[in-house]
C-alpha cells in the first residue's frame, strides 16, 4: 500500500481514518467524500508530501483539520457540505492551494490571511453564513472564479448593466465581479460614516 498513488473511498460510510493512512507517502488523490459520519484527520496525515487532490465534501467537519494546513503539495479540496463555521487564521499555510470548494457550509467570516494565498484561482463559498467580504481580497488578482450566492451579506450591491445580452447571459452575478463591487461598496460607506464623524 505504501505505492498506491490514488484512493477513492467515497459514499463508505468510515466514521474515522486511521492514522496509518500516512505510510502511504506515494498518495496523490485521496477522496473520503459523504462519508456522512467523518469529523476529524490525524494529524500524522501531514506527512503526506505527494498529496495534492482531497474531497472531504459531505461531511461533519466543523474546522479544516491542521493536518490539511501541513500537506504541502495540496492543490486542489473539497469542503462543501460540511459544518464549518470558521475558516483557520493560517489557512496561507496551504500556499499551493488553487481551488477550494466550501459552499453548503455555517462559515459566518472569512480571516483576512486567505487574500494571502496567492495561488488560489477558484473559491466556492455558496450557501454559508457570510454578513460581509474583507476589503483585503481585492487584492486577489489570480482569482479567477468566486461565488459568494446565497449568503447573509450586509449591503445590497447592484452590478451595472452589461453591453448586450450575451454578456447579461454569461454574467456571473455573485461572482468576481460582485465582491469587486461589493468591497467598493464597504469602502464608500466607511468613508461617509468618517465624513460624518469629521462634520
Amino acid at each position: 500500500l505504501t505505492k498506491i498513488r490514488e484512493l477513492l473511498l467515497s459514499y463508505n460510510r468510515i466514521k474515522m481514518v486511521p492514522a496509518e493512512l500516512s505510510n502511504c507517502l506515494s498518495l496523490e488523490k485521496l477522496e473520503l467524500a459523504a462519508n456522512m459520519h467523518l469529523s476529524e484527520l490525524p494529524g500524522e496525515l501531514s506527512s503526506l508530501k505527494k498529496l495534492y487532490h482531497l474531497d472531504l465534501s459531505i461531511n461533519q467537519f466543523t474546522t479544516i483539520p491542521s493536518a490539511i494546513l501541513s500537506m504541502p503539495a495540496l492543490e486542489w479540496l473539497d469542503m462543501g457540505g460540511n459544518k464549518l463555521v470558521r475558516l483557520p487564521e493560517e489557512i496561507n499555510r496551504m500556499e499551493k492551494l488553487h481551488t477550494l470548494w466550501l459552499q453548503r457550509n455555517e462559515i459566518t467570516h472569512l480571516p483576512s490571511t486567505i487574500s494571502e494565498m496567492a495561488n488560489l484561482t477558484t473559491l466556492v463559498l455558496s450557501s454559508n453564513k457570510l454578513r460581509t467580504i474583507p476589503v483585503c481580497m481585492e487584492h486577489m488578482t489570480n482569482l479567477r472564479f468566486v461565488n459568494f450566492r446565497d449568503n447573509l451579506l450586509e449591503y445590497e450591491v447592484t452590478l451595472p448593466p452589461c453591453d448586450s445580452p450575451e454578456e447579461e447571459e454569461e454574467r456571473e452575478l455573485f461572482g468576481r465581479e460582485f465582491m469587486q463591487y461589493y468591497i467598493q461598496e464597504i469602502k464608500n460607506r466607511e468613508t461617509m460614516s468618517s465624513s460624518n464623524t469629521t462634520l
